[in-house]
Protein backbone atom coordinates (compact mmCIF):
# COMPACT_ATOMS: atom_id res chain seq x y z
CA UNK A 1 0.00 0.00 0.00
CA UNK A 2 1.18 3.59 -1.29
CA UNK A 3 -0.10 6.32 0.42
CA UNK A 4 0.28 9.81 -1.73
CA UNK A 5 -0.03 13.00 0.19
CA UNK A 6 -1.45 16.13 -1.64
CA UNK A 7 -2.86 13.97 -4.01
CA UNK A 8 -5.32 15.83 -5.40
CA UNK A 9 -2.97 18.24 -7.77
CA UNK A 10 -1.50 17.57 -10.89
CA UNK A 11 1.47 15.79 -10.04
CA UNK A 12 -0.44 13.77 -7.20
CA UNK A 13 -2.96 12.70 -9.93
CA UNK A 14 -0.16 11.92 -12.21
CA UNK A 15 1.50 9.07 -9.95
CA UNK A 16 -1.59 7.82 -8.49
CA UNK A 17 -2.42 7.07 -12.38
CA UNK A 18 0.57 5.23 -13.00
CA UNK A 19 0.28 2.85 -9.72
CA UNK A 20 -3.07 2.27 -10.59
CA UNK A 21 -1.63 1.41 -14.29
CA UNK A 22 1.24 -0.54 -12.80
CA UNK A 23 -1.95 -2.20 -10.40
CA UNK A 24 -0.34 -1.06 -7.18
CA UNK A 25 -2.71 -0.29 -4.14
CA UNK A 26 -2.50 3.13 -3.27
CA UNK A 27 -4.09 5.94 -0.70
CA UNK A 28 -4.87 9.20 -1.55
CA UNK A 29 -4.39 11.77 1.25
CA UNK A 30 -6.04 14.86 0.68
CA UNK A 31 -7.07 17.97 3.08
CA UNK A 32 -10.04 18.46 1.54
CA UNK A 33 -12.62 15.98 -0.17
CA UNK A 34 -11.70 15.49 -3.58
CA UNK A 35 -13.86 12.48 -5.04
CA UNK A 36 -10.34 10.46 -5.72
CA UNK A 37 -10.95 6.53 -5.12
CA UNK A 38 -9.71 5.21 -1.67
CA UNK A 39 -8.79 9.07 -0.79
CA UNK A 40 -8.33 10.00 3.23
CA UNK A 41 -9.33 13.19 4.01
CA UNK A 42 -6.03 14.39 6.72
CA UNK A 43 -4.00 17.51 7.39
CA UNK A 44 -0.59 16.75 6.43
CA UNK A 45 0.87 18.81 8.61
CA UNK A 46 -0.24 17.28 11.67
CA UNK A 47 1.93 14.10 12.53
CA UNK A 48 -0.39 11.86 15.18
CA UNK A 49 -3.73 12.26 12.60
CA UNK A 50 -1.15 11.39 10.08
CA UNK A 51 0.60 8.72 11.86
CA UNK A 52 -3.36 6.97 12.23
CA UNK A 53 -3.94 7.27 8.74
CA UNK A 54 -0.69 5.84 7.87
CA UNK A 55 -1.18 2.74 9.36
CA UNK A 56 -1.09 -0.30 6.87
CA UNK A 57 1.04 1.72 4.41
CA UNK A 58 4.19 0.16 3.34
CA UNK A 59 5.53 3.81 1.68
CA UNK A 60 4.82 7.28 1.13
CA UNK A 61 5.37 9.28 -1.80
CA UNK A 62 5.22 13.06 -0.26
CA UNK A 63 4.80 15.89 -2.16
CA UNK A 64 3.80 19.19 -1.15
CA UNK A 65 1.06 22.15 -3.40
CA UNK A 66 3.64 24.25 -5.25
CA UNK A 67 5.10 27.28 -3.04
CA UNK A 68 2.96 25.88 0.02
CA UNK A 69 4.11 28.27 2.77
CA UNK A 70 3.87 24.74 4.91
CA UNK A 71 6.29 23.14 2.84
CA UNK A 72 9.25 22.26 5.61
CA UNK A 73 6.06 22.01 8.77
CA UNK A 74 4.66 19.36 5.92
CA UNK A 75 7.58 17.49 5.68
CA UNK A 76 9.07 17.16 9.32
CA UNK A 77 5.26 16.07 9.74
CA UNK A 78 5.55 12.99 7.28
CA UNK A 79 8.94 12.21 8.67
CA UNK A 80 7.62 11.99 12.43
CA UNK A 81 3.93 10.21 11.73
CA UNK A 82 6.02 7.88 8.84
CA UNK A 83 8.51 7.01 11.55
CA UNK A 84 5.76 6.12 14.26
CA UNK A 85 3.81 4.58 11.96
CA UNK A 86 6.42 2.31 11.08
CA UNK A 87 6.09 3.08 7.46
CA UNK A 88 8.99 1.47 5.79
CA UNK A 89 10.43 4.29 3.13
CA UNK A 90 9.58 7.76 1.91
CA UNK A 91 10.12 9.07 -1.35
CA UNK A 92 10.27 13.38 -1.71
CA UNK A 93 8.92 14.95 -4.44
CA UNK A 94 11.51 17.51 -4.30
CA UNK A 95 13.43 20.20 -7.52
CA UNK A 96 16.06 20.16 -9.39
CA UNK A 97 18.66 22.60 -7.93
CA UNK A 98 17.24 22.85 -4.75
CA UNK A 99 20.34 24.59 -3.43
CA UNK A 100 19.43 27.72 -5.46
CA UNK A 101 18.95 30.52 -2.61
CA UNK A 102 17.16 32.99 -5.17
CA UNK A 103 14.19 30.79 -5.37
CA UNK A 104 12.59 30.32 -1.81
CA UNK A 105 10.68 27.51 -2.17
CA UNK A 106 13.85 25.64 -3.73
CA UNK A 107 15.52 26.40 -0.58
CA UNK A 108 12.69 24.73 1.47
CA UNK A 109 12.45 21.61 -0.55
CA UNK A 110 16.23 21.36 0.44
CA UNK A 111 15.42 21.88 4.01
CA UNK A 112 12.79 18.84 3.80
CA UNK A 113 15.35 16.61 2.16
CA UNK A 114 18.06 17.82 5.39
CA UNK A 115 15.60 16.63 7.20
CA UNK A 116 15.12 13.18 5.78
CA UNK A 117 18.78 12.61 5.62
CA UNK A 118 19.15 13.17 9.65
CA UNK A 119 15.63 10.64 10.18
CA UNK A 120 15.96 7.06 10.81
CA UNK A 121 13.58 6.38 7.58
CA UNK A 122 14.88 4.96 4.65
CA UNK A 123 14.58 7.30 2.34
CA UNK A 124 14.61 8.63 -1.66
CA UNK A 125 14.38 12.08 -3.12
CA UNK A 126 13.33 12.62 -6.61
CA UNK A 127 14.39 16.05 -8.65
CA UNK A 128 12.26 16.79 -10.91
CA UNK A 129 13.12 19.41 -13.75
CA UNK A 130 10.08 21.93 -15.14
CA UNK A 131 7.27 19.92 -16.45
CA UNK A 132 7.23 19.71 -20.35
CA UNK A 133 3.59 20.51 -19.75
CA UNK A 134 4.12 23.49 -17.73
CA UNK A 135 6.19 24.89 -20.91
CA UNK A 136 4.48 23.73 -23.67
CA UNK A 137 0.61 25.28 -22.66
CA UNK A 138 -0.28 26.91 -25.32
CA UNK A 139 -3.23 29.95 -25.90
CA UNK A 140 -4.53 31.36 -28.64
CA UNK A 141 -1.61 29.96 -31.04
CA UNK A 142 1.11 31.88 -28.80
CA UNK A 143 3.45 30.09 -25.99
CA UNK A 144 3.60 33.14 -23.41
CA UNK A 145 6.04 33.39 -20.64
CA UNK A 146 7.13 35.71 -17.93
CA UNK A 147 10.49 35.44 -18.40
CA UNK A 148 12.82 35.45 -21.15
CA UNK A 149 12.33 33.70 -24.32
CA UNK A 150 15.96 32.86 -24.42
CA UNK A 151 15.98 31.29 -21.07
CA UNK A 152 16.40 27.34 -21.66
CA UNK A 153 15.24 24.55 -19.73
CA UNK A 154 15.39 20.48 -19.64
CA UNK A 155 11.86 19.87 -19.50
CA UNK A 156 11.15 16.34 -18.44
CA UNK A 157 7.46 15.19 -19.06
CA UNK A 158 5.19 14.44 -15.77
CA UNK A 159 4.39 11.19 -16.81
CA UNK A 160 7.99 10.04 -17.30
CA UNK A 161 8.52 11.46 -13.54
CA UNK A 162 5.63 9.33 -12.13
CA UNK A 163 6.70 6.42 -14.00
CA UNK A 164 9.58 6.96 -12.10
CA UNK A 165 8.05 7.04 -8.86
CA UNK A 166 6.57 3.76 -9.14
CA UNK A 167 9.65 2.69 -9.73
CA UNK A 168 11.56 3.70 -6.84
CA UNK A 169 8.89 3.28 -4.49
CA UNK A 170 8.23 -0.79 -5.68
CA UNK A 171 11.87 -1.79 -6.86
CA UNK A 172 14.55 -2.45 -4.43
CA UNK A 173 17.84 -0.91 -4.59
CA UNK A 174 16.77 2.72 -4.48
CA UNK A 175 17.46 3.97 -0.46
CA UNK A 176 19.21 6.89 -0.14
CA UNK A 177 19.35 7.93 -3.81
CA UNK A 178 18.89 11.30 -4.99
CA UNK A 179 17.88 11.26 -8.63
CA UNK A 180 17.96 14.66 -10.77
CA UNK A 181 15.02 14.19 -13.84
CA UNK A 182 15.89 16.18 -16.36
CA UNK A 183 14.68 16.11 -19.68
CA UNK A 184 16.33 14.86 -22.99
CA UNK A 185 16.08 18.30 -24.67
CA UNK A 186 18.19 21.73 -23.86
CA UNK A 187 16.21 24.07 -25.51
CA UNK A 188 14.77 27.94 -24.99
CA UNK A 189 11.62 29.04 -24.69
CA UNK A 190 11.77 29.75 -28.23
CA UNK A 191 12.96 26.23 -29.85
CA UNK A 192 10.20 25.04 -27.81
CA UNK A 193 7.44 27.53 -29.26
CA UNK A 194 9.27 26.65 -33.18
CA UNK A 195 8.83 22.78 -31.90
CA UNK A 196 5.13 23.44 -31.04
CA UNK A 197 4.60 25.56 -34.66
CA UNK A 198 3.70 28.28 -32.00
CA UNK A 199 4.78 31.65 -31.51
CA UNK A 200 6.93 32.45 -28.72
CA UNK A 201 6.03 35.72 -26.81
CA UNK A 202 7.28 37.39 -22.91
CA UNK A 203 4.30 38.60 -20.70
CA UNK A 204 5.63 41.48 -18.49
CA UNK A 205 6.16 40.13 -15.12
CA UNK A 206 3.72 43.13 -14.13
CA UNK A 207 1.19 41.99 -16.29
CA UNK A 208 1.42 38.60 -15.48
CA UNK A 209 1.44 39.33 -11.38
CA UNK A 210 -2.13 41.39 -12.22
CA UNK A 211 -3.49 38.60 -14.18
CA UNK A 212 -2.73 35.98 -10.95
CA UNK A 213 -4.15 38.46 -8.69
CA UNK A 214 -7.33 38.51 -10.89
CA UNK A 215 -7.32 34.99 -10.90
CA UNK A 216 -7.19 34.78 -7.19
CA UNK A 217 -3.47 34.05 -6.58
CA UNK A 218 -2.54 35.32 -3.13
CA UNK A 219 0.47 37.53 -2.51
CA UNK A 220 2.66 35.50 -0.87
CA UNK A 221 2.42 32.94 -3.59
CA UNK A 222 2.66 35.64 -6.66
CA UNK A 223 5.79 36.85 -4.55
CA UNK A 224 7.55 32.95 -4.96
CA UNK A 225 6.31 33.06 -8.31
CA UNK A 226 7.57 36.02 -9.28
CA UNK A 227 11.32 35.03 -7.32
CA UNK A 228 11.08 32.12 -9.80
CA UNK A 229 10.61 33.83 -12.90
CA UNK A 230 13.29 36.82 -12.19
CA UNK A 231 15.83 33.52 -11.72
CA UNK A 232 14.80 31.88 -14.91
CA UNK A 233 14.76 35.14 -16.92
CA UNK A 234 18.82 35.31 -16.11
CA UNK A 235 19.52 31.12 -15.84
CA UNK A 236 16.67 29.09 -16.98
CA UNK A 237 16.94 25.40 -15.21
CA UNK A 238 18.80 22.69 -17.03
CA UNK A 239 20.02 19.02 -15.83
CA UNK A 240 20.89 16.17 -17.46
CA UNK A 241 18.84 13.43 -18.64
CA UNK A 242 21.15 10.67 -17.74
CA UNK A 243 19.45 9.35 -14.79
CA UNK A 244 16.23 9.98 -15.82
CA UNK A 245 17.29 7.36 -18.84
CA UNK A 246 18.88 4.96 -16.65
CA UNK A 247 15.17 4.71 -14.09
CA UNK A 248 12.82 4.87 -16.96
CA UNK A 249 14.99 2.03 -18.87
CA UNK A 250 14.25 4.00 -21.93
CA UNK A 251 14.41 7.28 -24.02
CA UNK A 252 12.78 9.88 -22.50
CA UNK A 253 9.39 12.06 -23.61
CA UNK A 254 10.88 14.71 -25.59
CA UNK A 255 9.21 17.97 -25.97
CA UNK A 256 6.53 17.98 -28.38
CA UNK A 257 5.80 14.50 -28.38
CA UNK A 258 2.75 13.33 -26.64
CA UNK A 259 3.82 9.97 -24.61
Amino acid sequence: MIAVTCASGQTGRAVLAALERADVAARPFVRRPHGLAGETVVDVREPEPLAAALRGVTAVYHLAPNMDRDEERMGAAVIAAAAAAGVERVVFHSVLRPQLRAMPHHIAKLRVEEALAESPLRWTVLQPGVYRQSLTGVRDGVLRVPFSLDARFSPVDLDDVAEVAVHVLTTPGHDYAVYELAGPDLLSVRDIAASLGVRAERQALAAWDRDAAAAGMSAEVRAGFAAMWRFYDCHGLVGNPAVLRMLLDRAPTAVGVEP
